[in-house]
């Protein structure tokens, strides 16, 4: 079966893994001279696991595709490529995957027309690839994070030549500007700023998955930005694996601050950022947040543990204190800022005073919402072989504790906004009633008031008169 395979790439963890010392190389789009007519009217399907960032990228193989006169389906049985974009960041989103490749085999042996991709983070995986070749031969072609722009070579191996093959790139030397891309929203968009991470903390496959740190240059963002602008975008999302580590590579002076105020010059409504390291958060960015009405005064700052002892195991580059102190200076700055985190529980070694230090951290900062999860043993990390592995019991008694702890925190704070007024960009009809409206506070809160479609993409003022600990119920009170 293997034999049927053309391998163009494959992939290499150590080589994903190599600091380039060279300058990354920069270039614009080209959508080729290749004759791809014959996808016009042809559909696709995109299923996206996982972070903003392979959102982001959806988002550009949709730009891609419809340059060649694709359109996008829902239902994937009538669909003439199916393209699986994967997350590897724990081995539950890789479960779901298979699960997905597995309910694709009916409908290829109805359709053998169709073709079947997998890219994303788990395409940057050997093994995962090797398992996918021996046992999934319905999947046609794999490529990986950094062969997006190559998509239109890859239509024309597997619809012109009929080629089933593997050509996914270890490392990126290159940054990609011009990309065609279909917003999936009219009013929010996300902006990436750059790609990859150079912390390698112990658990993490990021940077085999993604690559090494590269920018973007500054005018090119401001350039999507002023357009997302002009475009009529409210709420504008500055990504990256570590946004604020962004301008390192380019060596002239640019960093986090610097653009994160350039974009907030844009007038945007709306400006986030994730996600930040708590290691290159400087007093430079805090003062940029603090002065900018415009930047969301909501902070995702991981901590992964309240624990020193943990967080050297981990190679986060920061201890407990270090962060708390960091913490404190944040709220002194910006003193109703919202802090969100995330947290593993049940990493290697992890004891139970370790456990309970991350307890103590999480009361004393006082997370607006937290994001918890079971340590997942990641391949070719080095915490995977770490002794001291954790019991499935202990995991889940802990994750069961540390939610407890959070739901109190965040239904304090939720009740402490009842009776008082919020703008809130609305998005979208209410899943369970149809009467209500949805959408967000500047702190990321959700909020659900009464109203019609007729309000989407707006931002009204509501009152709050209600709380339901992880969501509010509000009124307007602007007509």
């Amino acid at each position: 079966m293997l034999d049927k395979y053309k391998i163009y790439s494959f992939p290499d963890f150590k080589k994903a893994r190599i600091k380039i010392n060279a300058p990354f190389s920069r270039r614009n789009y080209q959508k080729g001279e290749d004759d791809l007519s014959l996808l016009k009217g042809k559909k696709v399907y995109i299923r996206t696991y996982g972070c903003q960032a392979n959102i982001r990228d959806e988002e550009i193989m949709l730009g891609i595709l419809k340059e060649f006169g694709m359109k996008e389906t829902s239902k994937k049985e009538e669909a003439d490529l199916v393209i699986l974009n994967t997350c590897a960041v724990r081995e539950n989103a890789e479960e779901k995957v298979y699960g997905e490749i597995g309910s694709l085999k009916p409908i290829k042996k109805l359709h053998p027309q169709m073709k079947i991709a997998l890219c994303g983070c788990m395409a940057l995986e050997p093994p995962i690839v090797e398992k996918i070749l021996k046992t999934y031969p319905h999947i046609d072609f794999m490529f990986g994070t950094h062969d997006i722009a190559k998509l239109p070579i890859f239509l024309k191996r597997a619809f012109i030549d009929d080629e089933k093959f593997v050509d996914i790139l270890s490392s990126s030397g290159e940054v990609v500007e011009n990309l065609p891309s279909t917003r999936k929203e009219k009013f929010k968009a996300f902006v990436n700023i750059m790609y990859g991470c150079d912390k390698f903390c112990s658990y993490c496959i990021v940077p085999s998955t993604r690559g090494r740190e590269r920018s973007r240059a500054l005018r090119d963002v401001l350039k999507e930005c002023e357009q997302l602008v002009k475009d009529g975008y409210l709420d504008i999302t500055l990504l990256g694996q570590n946004v604020n580590a962004y301008g390192k590579d380019l060596k002239d002076g640019t960093n986090f601050a610097l653009l994160l105020e350039e974009v907030a010059k844009t007038g945007v409504k709306r400006l986030r950022f994730i996600t930040s390291h708590p290691f290159d958060f400087d007093d430079a960015l805090i003062e940029v947040i603090a002065k900018y009405d415009n930047i969301m005064k909501y902070i995702h700052l991981p901590v992964q543990s309240g624990s020193s002892k943990v967080l050297k195991a981990m190679n986060r580059r920061y201890d407990r204190e270090g962060y708390l102190s960091l913490v404190r200076k944040i709220k002194e700055k910006i003193p109703h800022v919202a802090l969100s985190s995330d947290i593993i529980v049940g990493f290697p070694g992890e004891s139970e005073e370790d456990f309970l230090d991350t307890l103590s951290l999480v009361e004393e900062v006082e997370y607006a919402s937290l994001f918890t999860f079971i340590y997942s043993p990641r391949p070719f990390t080095p915490a995977t072989i770490m002794q001291n592995q954790i019991s499935d019991e202990i995991k889940h008694e802990r994750f069961n504790r540390l939610s407890k702890t959070s739901e109190k925190i965040i239904e304090r704070l939720s009740t402490a906004m009842v009776g008082k007024t919020y703008d809130v960009l609305i998005e979208e009809v209410s899943k369970k009633d149809p009467r209500f409206v949805s959408g967000y506070t500047e702190e990321f809160k959700l909020v659900h008031v009464e109203g019609d479609a007729s309000l989407i993409g707006k931002i009204i003022k509501v009152k709050i008169i209600a709380s339901h600990t992880y969501s509010l119920i509000g009124e307007r009170v602007d007509g």
